[in-house]
């Protein structure tokens, strides 16, 4: 078993440098593009992929996400595998990325109730994190992989944050934020990001978390535009 792990290791690791050098442009070839310019044959491979990403690492956590098993459990060639996905990594950022869209839907049809804006995005933010709950081990795989991403992963790593963003926004019922509520975003996105860690961690308990969010969550009323005065 060592020697057929190592062997898949090693295949994994050519197969990244081959994708790797296929994305240079002086090499005359190209890299799959990015999700919103794909084709319909494109979108549906790269949804299979991301879906059997999210089924091994929901049995097994981050270790289970081989990229040779991906390939196999979405029925494409390892090496298509690596021009969607370059790493690992990649892959499970933008697994995070898909996970949070669909998320969206969700609080989209069925959007919060709070009184105030603070109210809302908290409320927002714990339902998004009980649902990564009911999956804790496929959270733990994505959370890591977005710790551990590198420059290389930056455009992943955005549309994470675009999405996490885009999230809170429309709790806060906001469509043209000013740049100390945009601030304040960010503070928010930050906190419940470490608060997310600190539970896979067993370091804070779900009342801890909550706690933590909504304290974070009170800056949106604090940069809420002050209406003028009367004349």
């Amino acid at each position: 078993m060592p020697a057929e792990a190592n062997r898949d290791r090693a295949t994994e690791a050519a197969s990244a440098v081959r994708a790797a050098k296929a994305t240079k442009t002086d090499a005359g070839a190209t890299r799959t593009p990015p999700a919103g310019s794909l084709t319909e044959r494109q979108e549906a491979r790269r949804r299979r992929i991301l879906h059997a990403c999210a089924q091994l690492a929901g049995r097994g956590g981050f270790d289970a996400v081989q990229m040779r098993e991906v390939a196999e459990s979405s029925q494409v060639a390892l090496g298509t595998l690596y021009r969607y996905f370059p790493s690992k990594i990649h892959l499970l950022v933008a697994t995070m990325q898909d996970q949070l869209e669909h998320m969206h839907g969700t609080l989209r049809r069925k959007p919060p109730a709070g009184r105030t804006a603070a109210e809302r995005v908290t409320e927002t933010l714990m339902r998004v994190f009980r649902a990564l709950q009911r999956e804790p081990q496929l959270a733990d795989a994505m959370v890591r992989a977005l710790s551990f991403a590198d420059r290389s992963v930056s455009g992943e790593v955005d549309q994470v944050s675009r999405q996490t963003t885009l999230i809170i926004l429309d709790a806060m019922e906001l469509t043209d934020p000013t740049p100390d509520q945009l601030s304040a975003v960010r503070v928010i996105e930050h906190t419940w990001h470490s608060a997310l860690i600190s539970w896979l961690s067993g370091r804070a308990s779900i009342a801890q978390v909550r706690a933590d969010v909504e304290t974070a969550c009170r800056l949106v009323d604090l940069t809420a535009p002050t209406p003028p005065a009367p004349r």
